[in-house]
């Protein structure tokens, strides 16, 4: 096994605090404290740096850990009690920001509407079109957060599931894991794109440097996956996800070849444009509408995942486009790439030029921008 593989499969460190609420998460688990009370989320943005990191580090005690963090910290009553209150909040902030409600079929279909020409809001067009090297290589570093674990989250809603849509949410989870085949699962994809570009392919390597709204992205599956009350709410996301993969892998492969990537980082998109064009059927047809019909009273909750999914994503994708067209880094500190210079981008520690972006993109209804 190589070192990188190696360290893929650790846990990573502590990340550094962003406020009092993730200072009180990470003393509490670096050093043994009591966690900090559930009151002290009140009046907390639900989309800032400081709630979404400290429910970033909350939710990561469910996958692979911290490094010298006790495992027994997973079931913590006061961190659980924490973490509840933090959930609230960031569900109180969605419920509020998604758009009215629609079908699921119209919710879905918005998600397939693709402008004429280059659109300006999404990511993956501004990369295909005008995106530079070191644009990229921050694009994976800050979605390294979720592909470095990527189907995991989707994966806790197998049992909650029945029927014809647990038998299809388990054949396309089968696909991302690989099929059986170790090096083809997708996490393992995405790290050896990361090492052609570059990256460190450590696990959760760039969480100090990734931004809230690149957190929430992430949280938001998490919060889904760990709830059965939500379950409805994590196939919406799933589908969300599987509509909107194809289209954007493609330019994504694209940007990336324009750009000179090698192989292995093509790759990575190439695989995803076959495969979820083929997924993408299944869980409309067998996944959603397997669940609706055993659980039709489920669609608002489905309904609610595709939109709070298009909600961050429009968020984050504003964050990332506001500081590429002002010639900024999109990253919160400086990264390196590996003994090859600096790739990313440093950036100051003023409040971020997408931030402001980022609340207008969060009102817009219809279709998601697809940063994938």
């Amino acid at each position: 096994m190589s070192t990188r593989q190696e360290a893929r499969r650790s846990s990573p460190p502590l990340p550094t605090p962003r406020g009092p609420l993730s200072t009180g998460v990470v003393s509490a688990l670096g050093h043994g404290q009591p966690a900090p009370g559930p009151e002290g989320a009140a009046g907390v943005d639900p989309y800032g740096d400081d709630l979404q990191l400290a429910l970033y580090v909350l939710y990561e005690l469910h996958y692979q850990g911290f490094e010298g963090v006790d495992e027994e910290r997973e079931w913590d009553p006061g961190l659980l009690a924490l973490r509840r209150a933090l959930e609230q909040s960031f569900l109180a902030a969605l419920r509020a920001d998604v758009p009215r409600p629609v079908t699921v079929k119209e919710a879905l279909d918005d998600l397939q509407i693709e402008l004429v020409g280059h659109d300006g809001t999404s990511v993956s067009h501004y990369l295909q079109r005008d995106g530079e090297p070191c644009q990229l290589a921050e694009y994976a570093a800050l979605r390294s957060l979720y592909h470095l674990k990527e189907a995991d989250p989707h994966a806790w809603v197998i049992p909650r599931l029945h029927g014809r849509a647990k038998a299809a949410m388990v054949a396309v989870e089968y696909d991302e894991f690989g099929a059986g085949r170790p090096e083809e699962i997708h996490a393992r994809l995405f790290a050896d794109l990361m090492d052609d570009l570059g990256l460190e392919t450590a696990y959760g390597h760039y969480l100090d440097a990734a931004p809230a709204a690149a957190l929430a992205t992430v949280n938001l599956m998490s919060l889904f996956g760990l709830h059965r009350a939500l379950r409805g709410a994590l196939v919406g996301h799933f589908a969300a996800v599987e509509v909107t993969s194809s289209p954007g892998s493609r330019r994504l492969a694209k940007a990336l070849r324009r750009t000179g990537a090698g192989p292995a980082a093509i790759r990575f998109y190439d695989e995803h444009v076959e495969a979820d064009a083929v997924h993408e059927q299944v869980v409309r047809h067998d996944v959603v509408g397997g669940l609706l019909e055993s659980e039709p009273a489920l669609e608002p909750d489905v309904v609610f995942g595709v939109q709070a999914t298009t909600l961050l994503e429009d968020r984050l994708g504003a964050v990332l486009l506001a500081a590429w067209r002002d010639g900024s880094s999109a990253l919160r500190i400086p990264a390196q790439s590996r003994g090859q210079g600096q790739v990313l981008r440093p950036t100051s520690a003023s409040p971020h030029p997408g931030q402001e972006a980022s609340k207008e993109a969060s009102r817009r209804e219809g279709r998601t921008t697809g940063p994938r």
